[in-house]
């Protein structure tokens, strides 16, 4: 069996990415509406995982997947949010059958964008405006934290300890947001609760576990209030983009944000 890289020991990456099918808006309204601005009507009601377009966040966010999953096996690290990854690697047990998995991968993908007419989504004047906008949630975040965290909680820490374990934007976007944030409305909401009670408790909880799981296990960081006050507040950051904007945002910001703080390290 052979060796799978490292675990990454910084976090990258933030983005948000919001897109259309065929006529329908990334919000999931009618009209083909898609970026910024608020809907109205059905356009603007939130469902189960916010208010974007799900299939159309996943069409926007498969190129950034597939790069990722094909550059670890040439950085040597994986981020230590991605179970998956290190899963696909051990069963496959070789570089190249794990890099024809990926082919196979990357070829029922397009078959699917194809059968449920996506392609659409990936045009310039779709996608284009949403890496925009998460571009400008990206250089926004930081400042705002840092802001927040210096200033007004007294926490002073360096650019480079405040951003470190921000882990791959797909995966941890994936596995916080998409999975936990979304789920604890769902099982807050089933229970009985308000969703203007479900969504900001879901929040809040699946923010400070974000935080949290960076200090856990043999592989986390030893624990600091700085960092986990800086990620809970990220994590709160990005889950309120990916409620109101969508998924694709959410990942895109996350990704754009990681890529901000490693050219300015």
């Amino acid at each position: 069996m052979t060796r799978f890289p490292e675990t990454e020991g910084r976090e990258r990456g933030t983005g948000k990415g919001k897109a259309r099918r065929g006529g329908r808006g990334a919000r999931g309204g009618r009209g083909g509406r898609t970026g910024s601005g608020s809907g109205s009507g059905a356009g603007s009601r939130s469902g189960a995982y916010g208010h974007g377009d799900l299939e159309a966040s996943f069409v926007l966010i498969a190129p950034l997947l597939f790069a990722y999953e094909l550059g670890v096996l040439f950085a040597g690290r994986v981020n230590g949010a991605d179970i998956v990854t290190r899963l696909l690697y051990t069963l496959a047990g070789s570089r190249t059958v794990y890099l024809l998995l990926h082919v196979m991968l990357a070829l029922l993908f397009l078959l699917w964008i194809r059968r449920a007419n996506r392609w659409s989504t990936l045009r310039l004047e779709i996608a284009g405006p949403v890496i925009l906008e998460a571009a400008i949630y990206a250089m926004t975040l930081g400042a705002l934290i840092t802001l927040v965290v210096d200033r007004m909680l007294g926490l002073g820490i360096t650019g480079n300890e405040m951003v470190a374990a921000l882990g791959a934007g797909v995966h941890e976007e994936l596995l916080f947001r998409l999975g936990l944030f979304a789920g604890l409305v769902t099982v807050f909401t089933g229970a009985g609760n308000d969703r203007r009670v479900s969504v900001p408790l879901a929040l809040v909880v699946s923010s400070v576990l974000f935080a949290a799981a960076h200090h856990a296990g043999a592989q986390g960081e030893p624990f600091t209030a700085h960092a986990m006050v800086f990620r809970t507040l990220a994590g709160c950051a990005f889950g309120a983009i990916f409620w109101f904007r969508s998924f694709a945002h959410a990942v895109y910001a996350h990704v754009l944000y990681d890529l901000v703080v490693a050219a300015s390290s």
